[in-house]
């Protein structure tokens, strides 16, 4: 539905993220943003990361693992949150120095569920990130995070 030529800058967008494969959507937002535009996304908790459901629980774990040599308070802090996990992967898709890439990530608003605001709003999606196969073959953000430590 949302064809990138055709969104002008500094566009408000508003996207929904249910049953859309993560990475290829985040790589649009990611577009979207350095263009100039506002990008909202709802329902991080349901989009979808393929590959074998119990093979990416643990790879998140094994993630977890990570931390400092001297003291864990120093970090790194891990994200649990499906909502903070969506960010963290579109601020990697972002130039991390550059000024375009700072101010960009300024213009990224991430949601469990969608908020009482934004619910007249008519959400957009990516056709190209939407899943092909049945949704056994995908395991969603939600699931990960809750099993990572997230209480939602």
């Amino acid at each position: 539905m949302v064809k990138q030529e055709l969104k002008s800058q500094k566009q408000p967008v508003l996207v929904d993220a249910t049953n859309c494969i993560v990475g290829r959507m985040c790589s649009q937002i990611s577009k979207l943003l350095l263009q100039g535009n506002r990008v909202t996304i709802v329902n991080s908790e349901k989009s979808m990361l393929s590959g074998n459901r119990y093979k990416t629980i643990a790879l998140y774990k094994e993630h977890l693992e990570i931390n400092s040599v001297t003291n864990p308070i120093h970090g790194p802090f891990h994200p649990r949150r499906p909502d903070t996990i969506l960010t963290k992967i579109v601020r990697g898709m972002l130039p991390k120095r550059k000024t375009s890439g700072i101010e960009a990530f300024k213009r990224l608003r991430v949601y469990i569920g969608t908020p009482d605001d934004l619910k007249n709003t008519k959400a957009e999606s990516f056709d190209y990130s939407k899943i092909t196969k049945p949704a056994s073959y995908y395991i969603t953000l939600g699931d990960i995070a809750k099993q990572i430590g997230w209480k939602g």
